[in-house]
């Protein structure tokens, strides 16, 4: 997150919301505000890694999950009906998205053996700047 402002103050840098300022939303904070309204308006319930309920909707959507070892964070994490179908990964306004399926596809294969799926790799991958959305559908035999 970058700040609107900062002030240097005897020899310190203060944290601007110390002084009243708030912090200004980086591109890809722009972009994730955008894809949440947009998961919203279709019904989907958002949640965070650490208040999960998969029971809450049949369509749930878990914000920066961590996966496995190696393969990082989704930024969103897609359950149906309480098992995991798909990964979103979310970039910034602007963003080439045909380069980024490489990186949901990496996620997808990434989820950690306990949890339950539909299907291993998880087959719907969705690369979005929250103004254009891409989908792979990995269950397709010629994409």
């Amino acid at each position: 997150m970058s700040w609107v402002h900062s002030s240097y103050n005897g020899g310190k840098i203060q944290n601007p919301s110390t002084l009243g300022f708030t912090p200004m939303p980086t591109p890809e904070d722009q972009a994730r505000e955008a894809i949440d309204a947009l998961l919203t308006k279709a019904g989907w319930i958002i949640q965070d890694t650490n208040q999960v309920n998969l029971s809450a909707a049949l369509g749930v959507v878990i914000r920066n999950f961590p996966l496995a070892h190696g393969h990082g964070f989704a930024d969103y994490l897609f359950y149906l009906d309480g098992k995991a179908a798909g990964v979103i990964e979310a970039k910034r306004k602007g963003t080439t998205l045909t380069g980024v399926e490489i990186q949901s596809a990496k996620y997808s294969g990434g989820f950690p053996p306990s949890l339950p799926v539909y299907v291993r790799p998880l087959p719907f991958l969705y690369q979005s700047t929250g103004v254009e959305t891409r989908f792979t559908n990995e269950l397709d035999p010629e994409p």
